[in-house]
């Protein structure tokens, strides 16, 4: 959610203490058995996603990028009990529309804590069971899981029936706990503002941080239990699909104690939680998956305002057992006031560079758990460019025009879960703080927001609220290798106009009529000493008969069907029976550069027009690499 609306989420997870759960046997901290690969369509690896050498890994050793969306802001309202869906059914589609429309790999998967323990002390199992078989159809349709106990405002029970806002979290139990004062954010055009100006909120997030009343015990217990309940209740090869665990959504403390900076309540507060996370992760058996740690949530703030000091400085070298987690959202543009016109190309190179650099500098890799702009009301004009532009810094930590010139310093390709993927968009009844007088339908029934990427039409059936060709993207899901540089045009509209940021410069006249008014990627990477294939996932907008790819492992217009090494171009299915589709590009070697051009800009190109974007590809990849 957008960050000048200033939601701090508390995603809570729980990490300490002992819960037990009636029927749960105690957890080990085994290491699953390797699971059995999918029967529907070639796979390359069924082992758990690692960190290692400041980047995702899988079992082939391969560069992996996570790619998709939140699911979904559902569960912070109560009209589906703290679930993402309604039913089974409905998980299903949605995880199906996911990957066929939104082009996925990854989603990150909201949970309750007000549901999981709803009385102290006592886990709901029904709940984690229902939360179990949903995460379950995104699994079974090949996208890997990241769960997150998300948070805002704290909690609902905050706020009272005639409330302004609502908020999402911590059960009433904890709510009680406290002596709070009466909710109040004065005068607030954003929801957000009650982060730092409702004193209700700021004191129970105070009291969370600092433990009182043994809030953050209970918080890390029923996260412990939870997390023991995935491990037994899914199989090895679906265990295998989650990626690891987000402690805590957009950290903020509420109130700085005396002589206290953002920066040390980091060090002495939000990092010893992270570290007792870690530790309950340990204990419940995911100790091969990392936490998806987020720093304060305004150390990256486009506000001059709001920026504080943080980052996780003072945690050294993170390592293989944490990722650097954080979100990004133009608060500027989301202001109103603050940025006039469209965002632009590079306009937040320089932001995701910070990200790129602070992960790097932790000795870990980036994800990019939230990002997004509203969809309606007075700023949603905006939003084709800024969702473009946070695309494109995601892509390269360059700007179009500066990418052909300089492409070395393009950087690795982030992971990111855009903010987000909500079925029932415009179609809610959520009772706002219970009240049967304020039924909320329309967006996302909650505080106004409406970010949501897809909804439902009246025949039940997944679309999508923004172009498709700014979502269903290409990019490289697993590189064999080192990815060198990567960028795509995707070509996506602002209204009429089709946004161009990273022409084909003229210096490459044959690669430039070959893509034409097309849309076209282009990867570099290194090889690397595994036999598994380069991935690309393949847009729906690239049918395999109109796909040409230019490369030094091959030059095909319409790739075959993959068939191992003798085809190292080749296209097949992703896993989950989606329909979706990956290209493959098989290298023999290690150590060697490669490049890959994949565009369907052409028409029939002749052998000719192909032979020369070749060698203007192998010209210019040997100058720049």
């Amino acid at each position: 959610m957008p960050k000048f609306r200033v939601r701090v989420l508390l995603a809570l997870v729980v990490l300490g203490g002992s819960l037990t759960v009636a029927g749960l046997p105690p957890a080990t901290a085994a290491t699953p058995a390797t699971p059995a690969l999918p029967s529907d369509s070639l796979w390359f690896d069924g082992a758990p996603l690692t960190v290692r050498g400041g980047r995702f890994t899988d079992g082939q050793g391969r560069e992996i990028v996570l790619r998709g969306y939140n699911v979904s802001g559902e569960t912070k309202l109560e009209e589906n009990h703290g679930l993402p869906f309604a039913s089974v059914a409905d998980a299903q589609k949605s995880a199906t529309a996911l990957r066929a429309l939104g082009g996925a790999n990854a989603v990150r998967f909201l949970l309750s804590w007000a549901h999981a323990e709803p009385v102290r002390g006592q886990v709901d199992t029904g709940y984690l069971a229902a939360v179990t078989a949903q995460m379950r159809a995104f699994l079974d349709a090949g996208i890997r899981v990241f769960p997150d106990f998300h948070q805002d405002l704290y909690s609902r029970h905050l706020f009272d029936s005639g409330s302004w806002y609502t908020g999402d979290g911590a059960p009433k139990w904890a709510v009680d706990a406290g002596s709070y004062p009466a909710e109040s954010c004065g005068i607030c055009l954003f929801w957000g503002q009650n982060i730092t100006q409702n004193a209700a909120v700021q004191k129970a997030q105070y009291d969370f941080w600092h433990n009182t009343y043994g809030l953050q015990d209970a918080f890390l217990a029923t996260a412990r239990t939870t997390m023991t309940y995935l491990r037994q209740q899914l199989s090895g090869a679906e265990f295998a699909g989650i990626a690891g665990f987000d402690p805590y959504n957009e950290p903020y403390a509420g109130s700085y104690d005396s002589g206290q900076t953002s920066r040390t309540w980091e060090k002495d507060l939000l990092w010893p939680f992270y570290e007792r996370f870690r530790a309950r992760m340990d204990d419940a058996g995911w100790q091969d998956k990392p936490a998806f740690v987020e720093p304060n949530l305004f150390w990256n703030a486009n506000i001059s305002t709001q920026k504080q000091e943080g980052g996780l400085l003072d945690a050294g070298t993170l390592g293989p057992g944490y990722v650097f987690n954080t979100h990004f959202y133009d608060q500027k543009a989301i202001s109103g006031v603050l940025m006039w016109g469209k965002a632009a190309d590079g306009q937040y190179a320089a932001d995701f560079a910070t990200v790129r650099d602070r992960a790097a500098s932790a000795g870990t890799t980036a994800m990019v758990s939230e990002f997004g702009h509203p969809l309606s009301g007075t700023v949603s004009d905006k939003a084709p460019t800024v969702l473009k532009a946070m695309y494109e810094g995601l892509d390269s930590r360059l700007p179009g025009a500066r990418w052909w010139s300089d492409p070395a310093a393009s950087g690795p390709v982030l992971s990111g879960t855009q903010w987000q993927w909500d079925i029932y968009s415009g179609r809610h009844h959520e009772l706002m703080n219970g009240n049967p007088d304020k039924v909320l339908t329309a967006k996302d029934a909650w505080n106004d927001e409406d970010l949501s990427a897809v909804d439902l039409d009246d025949s039940q059936k997944a679309t999508l609220r923004q172009d498709a060709r700014l979502l269903d993207r290409l990019y490289p899901s697993a590189t064999a290798g080192q990815t060198l540089a990567f960028t795509y045009e995707d070509r996506s509209r602002d209204g009429a106009t089709t946004l161009t940021w990273n022409p084909v410069p003229a210096s490459l006249p044959n690669v430039a009529r070959l893509v034409g008014s097309g849309q076209y990627g282009l990867l570099v990477w290194r090889s690397g000493a595994g036999t598994a294939p380069t991935e690309l996932h393949l847009p729906a907008s690239f049918p395999t008969a109109s796909t040409t790819v230019v490369s030094d492992l091959g030059v095909v217009d319409g790739p075959p069907a993959y068939t191992g090494a003798a085809t190292p171009v080749a296209v097949a299915p992703e896993p989950g029976g989606t329909k979706s589709r990956r290209l493959l590009l098989t290298d023999p070697d290690s150590g060697t550069l490669h490049y890959a051009l994949v565009t369907n800009g052409a028409t029939a190109p002749s052998a000719g027009l192909l032979s020369a974007a070749t060698s203007e590809l192998a010209g210019w990849a040997a100058a720049h690499f």
